[in-house]
């Protein structure tokens, strides 16, 4: 399964979704640390939750990376997140 769509189920299963967009940016950094041939290593994550509602800006980030768990932000290189409840 590609790392975005991975990105996406984690989310949809943490968070009350009410948008969400997922990009793959990872050709824009070809020739940046951390590119692999293929992409998938770094990502634009913008997503909408009443789950967010209260939460400083580190909770946010603090949350989002909880939901994607150790293993999937291993092997992110980058991960731009813009979120908003």
């Amino acid at each position: 399964m590609p790392v975005k769509d991975e990105i996406e189920g984690a989310l949809r299963a943490k968070f009350e979704v009410v948008q969400l967009e997922v990009a793959d940016v990872s050709e824009a950094h070809r020739g940046h640390a951390g590119f692999r041939e293929g992409g998938e290593t770094h990502f634009d994550v913008a997503i909408t939750a009443p789950d967010f509602t209260g939460m400083s800006r580190v909770a946010k980030h603090r949350a989002v990376h909880a939901a994607l768990g150790p293993d999937l932000i291993a092997r992110i290189h980058a991960l731009s997140l813009d979120i908003s409840d």
